[in-house]
Order: C-alpha cells, then sequence, then structure tokens
C-alpha cells in the first residue's frame, strides 16, 4: 500500500508543523512516511503545500498523485486538480466543522485520522508530545475528540499494528549530528535551504546540556572568517549556507587551506545560480564545491541521500576536518534537509574524532594567508615554497584519499545488468522507481572528494550505465570522467532542473522508455 496525502493551504496557516504532526503520529503506527515540504518566497499568502507519502514498504519519496487531500484553502483543490485522483478522499472547509479558529488545523489532522480509521490515541499522543504545556494543549484535545465524532464520507482502511518507525528531517540530522560531533561554534548567516541547520542550533542552545556557541555575523564574509578565527582557538567550527553565500565564503576558504585549520561547511544546494529559486532544490552547485577557492589545497566533500546518511556524513566532517586540518564540506539540497525520513532503527555512527591538541596560550603559534615555513613565518624562498605546499596539499591528499577508503564511499543496490548512477536526494525516488524495473541496479555516490574511483568496476560490467542528476550539466558524468575516463553517454543522462526532485513515476517512465 502506498498513499499521497496533500496538504494545501496558504503560508502562515501552519501547513508544515501540521504535516509534522501527521507524519510523525502515522509513523508511530507502523508505517513508512515521508514528508516532502514545497513553498514559495513569501511570508503570508500565496500558496504552500506538503506531500506525505505513507507506505508498508520503505519509501524517500512521492508523486504527484494523490489519494488523499486536506484543503485548508480553496486554492487547494484548483492548483492540484489534474494530480487529484477520482476516486481521492477529499478533507476540506466544507466537510469539517471548526468550533474553535485556534486549533483549526488540529480539527483537519482528526479528520484525516478518522477517515484513515487509524485510533485517536495515536494523534493525541502526538499531540501531547508536542504541544503539553503549551496554552492551547487542552483545546487540541477537544478538538480531536470534537472531530472524531464526525464522519467525512470516503474511508480508507489504515488500521496497523507494526513496530513505530523513527522519524528525522534531513535539516536534524545535520545539526544534531554536529552536536554530536563536539561541536563549540557555529556561525551562520540566514539563506534558504540552510537556514533551517542555523535556527536548529540556536535552538538547542536553550538546552543546559549543550556547549555550543551560535551567532549570526552581518554576512557569509564575516561568517567563514570568524570560524576560521575560532578555529585557530582550538574550537570546532562549523558554518552553513547555500549558492551565491557559499561563494562569498571562497576566499576564507582558500585562505583556510594554506593557514591548515579545521573547518566544516555545511553547503545545502538551491535551484538555479544566482538567487536562483531560493525555497526549490536542484545540484548545480556540484562543481561550486569542488573546485571553489583560488590555489591547491585539501579538501573533503560528502554527500547524503537521506538524513540518517546526513548524520553520519556530518559526523565523517569533522572527523576528516580535526584529523587532517582541512575544510570538509557537507552537500546537501533542499530536498534533503526540509523533508523527513523513516527508519526502523537508528544506530549513531560511532567514529571517534581526534581531539585538538590546544597550544594556544601555551606557546607562541603563528598562521598566515600568505605562503610560510613550518613555524609560520611568512616565506618566498623557493625551497621552504616547496616543502610546505608537498606537506600542505600533495602528502595530505594522498593521506585523506587513503583514511577516506576506511569509511563507505559508495552504496549499491538492487541485481542487474544495467545500472543507475547518482547521488544525494535523488536516492529516495531511484529506490522506490526500482520496484517497478527490472534488471537495473542503483550505484549512490557518498564521497565526491576523495572520489572512490574503484566504481569503475561496477561502471564497466554494466550493459548501460544512466546517469541521474537534478541539473543541466550531469556535473557528477563530468567528475566520472575526470576521475576514472568513463564516459556516460548523453543519451543516457537523465537531466531535472525544473527545481523540483525527481518522483518514481517519471523515472520509472523514463528508464522503462530507453531500456527498450
Amino acid at each position: 500500500m502506498r498513499l499521497n496525502i496533500l496538504i494545501g493551504g496558504k503560508a502562515g496557516q501552519g501547513i508544515n508543523e501540521l504535516a509534522s504532526i501527521i507524519t510523525r503520529a502515522l509513523a508511530a503506527t507502523g508505517y513508512y512516511v515521508f514528508n516532502y515540504r514545497e513553498y514559495g518566497s513569501w511570508i503570508a499568502g500565496g500558496h504552500n503545500f506538503n506531500v506525505i507519502c505513507m507506505s508498508d514498504k520503505k519509501t524517500g519519496s512521492i508523486d504527484y498523485d494523490y489519494e488523499v487531500v486536506l484543503a485548508l484553502d480553496d486554492k487547494t483543490l484548483e492548483t492540484h486538480k489534474k494530480d487529484i485522483k477520482k476516486d481521492c478522499l477529499i478533507i476540506s472547509e466544507k466537510n469539517v466543522e471548526v468550533k474553535n479558529e485556534k486549533v483549526r488545523n488540529v480539527y483537519f489532522a482528526a479528520a484525516l485520522f478518522k477517515s484513515l480509521c487509524i485510533s485517536k490515541e495515536v494523534l493525541l499522543k502526538e499531540i501531547e508530545r508536542k504541544f503539553k504545556g503549551k496554552a492551547l494543549y487542552e483545546d487540541d484535545i477537544k478538538a480531536v475528540e470534537e472531530s472524531y465524532k464526525k464522519e467525512y464520507g470516503k474511508k480508507i482502511n489504515c488500521k496497523k499494528e507494526g513496530k513505530p518507525k523513527l522519524v528525522m528531517g534531513g535539516n536534524e540530522g545535520v545539526a544534531m549530528s554536529a552536536l554530536d560531533s563536539g561541536l563549540n561554534v557555529y556561525f551562520g548567516y540566514p539563506m534558504t535551504p540552510a537556514t533551517g541547520v542555523l535556527t536548529m542550533l540556536a535552538q538547542a542552545q536553550k538546552n543546559p546540556e549543550n556547549k555550543h556557541f551560535v551567532f549570526e555575523p552581518e554576512n557569509e564574509i564575516a561568517v567563514a572568517n570568524m570560524a576560521l578565527g575560532a578555529s585557530f582557538a582550538g574550537k570546532r567550527a562549523m558554518v552553513g549556507s547555500s549558492g551565491g553565500g557559499f561563494d562569498l565564503m571562497t576566499e576564507a576558504l582558500s585562505a583556510g587551506g594554506i593557514m591548515e585549520l579545521p573547518l566544516v561547511i555545511h553547503m545545502s544546494q538551491r535551484g538555479s545560480n544566482s538567487t536562483g529559486v531560493p525555497t526549490y532544490t536542484g545540484q548545480g552547485s556540484l562543481n561550486d564545491v569542488l573546485y571553489s577557492g583560488n590555489g591547491e589545497f585539501a579538501r573533503v566533500v560528502l554527500t547524503c541521500g537521506d538524513s540518517k546518511e546526513a548524520w553520519d556524513k556530518t559526523r565523517e566532517a569533522f572527523y576528516f576536518a580535526e584529523k587532517f586540518n582541512c575544510a570538509s564540506i557537507i552537500l546537501t539540497d533542499k530536498h534533503i534537509v526540509e523533508s523527513d525520513y523513516s527508519f526502523d532503527d537508528f544506530k549513531k555512527s560511532n567514529v571517534k574524532i581526534t581531539e585538538r591538541e590546544i597550544k594556544l596560550g601555551k606557546e607562541i603559534i603563528r598562521t598566515s594567508s600568505y605562503e610560510h615555513n613550518e613555524k609560520g613565518h611568512t616565506t618566498e624562498k623557493a625551497e621552504e615554497i616547496a616543502a610546505s605546499i608537498k606537506k600542505r596539499v600533495v602528502e595530505k591528499i594522498k593521506n585523506i584519499e587513503k583514511e577516506a577508503r576506511k569509511f563507505e564511499m559508495y552504496k549499491v543496490y538492487g541485481e542487474g545488468k544495467n545500472l543507475i548512477v547518482s547521488y544525494g536526494s535523488n536516492k529516495g525516488a531511484i529506490l522506490d522507481a526500482m520496484d517497478d524495473l527490472k534488471d537495473l541496479k542503483y550505484l549512490h555516490l557518498l564521497y565526491l572528494e576523495p572520489f572512490p574511483e574503484e566504481i569503475i568496476k561496477e561502471l564497466e560490467k554494466a550493459k548501460q550505465v544512466f546517469l541521474v542528476e537534478a541539473d543541466a550539466l550531469g556535473q557528477v558524468a563530468g567528475l566520472i570522467r575526470q576521475k576514472t575516463g568513463f564516459k556516460i553517454e548523453d543519451k543516457n543522462k537523465i537531466l531535472k532542473y525544473d527545481a523540483r526532485a525527481f518522483t518514481p513515476k517519471e523515472l520509472i517512465a523514463e528508464l522503462k522508455r530507453r531500456l527498450k
């Protein structure tokens, strides 16, 4: 069973919070869930919506093909009419009696769960977890009780007893992993879609058990340079941004490379370039993170396909930054960080991060963005320049490459003669699509620098190799050819650049057409 539930309304109506409550409550019954969020660049008005996919099989995607609609305004049904199935269960203002506008959305949530034949206790438990102790908690409880007394027409039997699933969003995976990795300071300037991590870490300061500090400087140039200063002082530092904000950090990225200062960077991609499409997704910034900065210096670029991988790769980013005194970049995109994923269980990465040897205050420590010798003194002597670059670039990159082999640099899913290659948020749609495709397996990249060149074995033995990527040029194909010499033919590149994520439905149709 697989249901796509559309929840639509105006910005400012609490659509995302309502979707989060429903997602977690459904997961508590034993269903796998995936919660996708789509919204424009407005504060109020317009049209926002979430799509929740609930399934008895693991899922990491949605289709624009709705069996259930919660329409919190009239515009929802009009906007999505072509994607609403004929026998769709529609819950709208016409059949939901709202007696208390202050808790309006709870009436809709209860109407949904009643129509899905799920006990109200499941919803009440989630509401208790989220709102107990807050001003409207009793009103929320009353709204559920009142809403469950009504009938809403069509019913879908989704009563299920199974092991509750854990739910975690992509932003949560990055932010909470950073704290678990011993984060001391986080600097950030708001830029969608990276702002979620900044917000979560700022809110986490309220917990006295957390000892980190979050600060918002005047711009991204200040963000990166302040982080270098904190790192020089012996603190585990992290910054985050997207698009043009990351571009402003690249001078500091180069400085950190020559100064050999550990720094973790969360780079969350948005659609298009420059300001682009701030609240939508894309993967056009891959080359940006691989090649930004002047000169040659070591860096690590990790990526992830869901929130659990976001946790694991964030932890590994701190590991490499601290062990090799370099920049570690976690590459995500809007579709990952602002979506919720479900899991049967969650085992934290146990990678042990090197403890910093604090010398500041004990002896004079020098570092400089100018070329310098091993004592930190600036130099223009040929032999000292060569020795410094050999240590800082040549040897360090080789050591990072060797160390990376200890980790899971890529994954292969399924069996078949044909191969899909991709990375990042495309993972969910690809894996969900593979249930309806034959003779296909999927190679999911997790390390982009250093690159797992051994994937050449999988590439060469495949009958056909397909690239799935959310950009216009197929940047991963270029990286693969650069690192392995293997060329993915243009006819086998499935590229999407409308600022929306892939869906299983469109991948199934496209792959079936090309496999003929």
